[in-house]
């Protein structure tokens, strides 16, 4: 069982027990474990294996760490099986209903007999729940149309959706009169891979006009609240936003505030109790009652004797401390991009030419590129026999003797990994190639030992040169594979081959907690778009957001390497012909 599925069985408890009425700290116990368990790089079930004690772990205390040790062993956890003896598990879906807190799906679960979504609703339309002891007519009503809006919502929304969407609405916002800055904050901030509701924060003096223009901003389809402070609409996509309005000179906390996490924010009060202070959304405030305004985020910091922490690193994965050592991860940053590795032409299922692909590279000041169209066997995508490579060869050639010394080109290739194990191409071909990527596009739903195979096959392969999408998820429509991601780390590490970073926001795959361990380990990463046109190397910035998640530095990704270097290692690896 990997964390993923220990996350998903401690959060299913602690929404239990809300429902069952249990006293607070005990389901913030389990879903605090949940949290840890999602965002650990190593496995709980290696680090038993290797007789390592998990309560070393925070948030992983000795009853919960048994009860871990009980599910990596036998699959099954005896305490949730009670519990869903006492507690339908369905009632969970109730949850999701917005203003349906724990009590009330628990009243009326034991006043109307209601376990799923389809009888609320059916008690909902016949008016049964106004009878219910502090429900009425408008607490019906905000039922229905909590489960309509459930209707229309597909769950968290992918952050590729949600940062274009809200971005279009912030520069409206900003382009008000009187708004002195306009941000976005929560897991959208963070840029977690997929976001809830949309937080967005204005600073101005006077929040009527903003809250008026908000409200009736193209697309919504209602409005949930309205305040001189926050109001929260629903748009006609599903998403929801809540905007907040500050005083500018109060904008700093407030931003710290809505930006999160949880864990990073209970750690910043901390601190400043510390300091004889307390942190709070307006402001910091002195013992005496004496309020220190922070008008930016950096202010707010400083207070605290810290230097700022970027949003993407505030998860409480060990960022303050960092901190206060001065230890924090130098930032990734677009300037710093040198090459592109990872593209796609007409010669498989690109949009356009090679050299259209070259321009665009050549325009956003790179100086490096790789054609890596995909391999033949990937039908689906009409991808490149190997009798055409010289061929496309010629034309590379031909395009370098054009642009000369303003870019390197390079001719790579996607090569698929095949649901036998093997390599589309044989050794000879991929030897003839300046660098070779290899993939996982089919047979995703292989037993975990069999398509992690699949991927150390490729590894152990002295002609690759990275490892693309890892684990070939769709987000949200396709699940990756289920590898064994220690056992590719430690392969990947032994072998020197480099983990990519998909750059699309449907992929944004390796995720933060392996690259953050990939680092660790030494591995090489590269952080490409997978570009199938010229307008989508700008998806770039989403990939190095990913790689801020996970503490990678410049130093640790190739695309920020300069060429001779980056040529100098292909040639280390027996790609002679990139160093041509």
């Amino acid at each position: 069982m990997d964390n993923r599925k220990l996350a998903e069985n401690f959060t299913l408890i602690a929404d239990l027990l809300e429902i069952k009425g249990e006293v607070v700290f005990k389901t913030r116990a389990y879903r605090r474990a949940a949290e840890t368990l999602a965002s650990m790089s190593q496995q709980a079930a290696n680090l038993l294996q290797q007789g390592e004690n998990l309560t070393a772990i925070p948030g992983i205390g000795k009853a919960i760490a048994e009860k871990i040790e009980e599910l990596v062993e036998s699959g099954r956890l005896q305490y949730l099986e009670r519990l869903q003896q006492e507690v339908p598990r369905s009632l969970v879906d109730l949850l999701q209903v917005p203003d349906l807190g724990p009590k009330k799906v628990a009243l009326v679960w034991k006043e109307l007999g209601i376990t799923n979504l389809e009888e609320l609703e059916a008690a909902a339309q016949q008016g049964k729940l106004r009878q219910l002891p502090g429900m009425g007519e408008k607490s019906e009503a905000k039922v229905l149309a909590g489960i309509a809006s459930l209707k229309r919502r597909t769950g968290r929304t992918p952050l590729g959706d949600a940062l274009p969407f809200a971005d279009q609405i912030l520069a409206d916002l900003r382009a008000l009169p009187g708004v002195v800055a306009a941000e976005p904050a929560g897991s959208l901030r963070r840029r977690k891979i997929t976001v809830g509701d949309l937080d967005l924060l204005v600073a101005a003096e006077d929040s009527t006009t903003v809250m008026n223009y908000f409200v009736k901003y193209p697309g919504v389809e209602r409005i949930l609240g309205q305040g001189p402070t926050k109001s929260s609409v629903e748009f006609s996509n599903g998403m929801r936003a809540q905007l907040w309005v500050h005083p500018p000179q109060r904008f700093g906390t407030a931003l710290q505030y809505a930006t999160g996490s949880k864990e990073h924010n209970v750690r910043m009060r901390e601190i400043a109790l510390s300091k004889g202070l307390s942190l709070s959304e307006h402001a910091l405030t002195r013992e005496n009652g004496e309020e220190i305004l922070c008008a930016n985020e950096e202010q707010v910091y400083a207070a605290l004797g810290l230097p700022w922490i970027p949003p993407e690193l505030r998860e409480d994965r060990g960022e303050i401390q960092a901190a206060q050592l001065n230890k924090l991860p130098l930032r990734l940053d677009l300037d710093q991009w040198v090459s592109e590795l990872h593209t796609h032409s007409t010669w498989s299922d690109g949009k356009v030419p090679i050299e259209d692909m070259v321009k665009a590279a050549i325009e956003r000041g790179y100086r490096v590129i790789a054609l890596t169209d995909h391999s033949h066997s990937l039908g689906i995508v009409q991808g490149i026999p190997p009798d055409a490579l010289p061929r496309q060869k010629e034309e590379i050639d031909r395009l370098q003797q054009k642009y000369g010394s303003q870019i390197k080109i390079l001719q790579g290739i996607e090569v698929e990994i095949k649901a036998d194990g093997s390599l589309d191409y044989p050794d000879e071909i991929l030897a003839t190639l300046d660098l070779v990527i290899a993939s996982l596009h089919i047979s995703l739903r292989q037993p975990r030992q069999q398509v992690t195979q699949r991927v150390l096959n490729a590894i152990h392969n002295p002609h690759v040169d990275i490892i693309g999408h890892p684990t070939g998820r769709l987000i949200p429509e396709r699940e990756g594979a289920d590898l064994d991601m220690e056992a590719i780390l430690q392969a990947a590490a032994q072998t020197g081959v480099a983990l990519e970073i998909n750059a699309h926001p449907k992929r944004l795959d390796l995720e933060d907690i392996y690259a953050r361990r990939a680092i660790e380990l030494g591995i090489p990463l590269t952080i490409n778009t997978d570009a199938h046109a010229p307008d989508q190397l700008d998806l770039i910035t989403f990939g190095i957001s990913t790689a801020r998640r996970g503490w990678v530095e410049p130093q640790h990704v190739l695309n920020t390497w300069e060429p001779d270097l980056l040529l100098e290692w292909l040639d280390k690896r027996g790609n002679s012909n990139a160093a041509r």
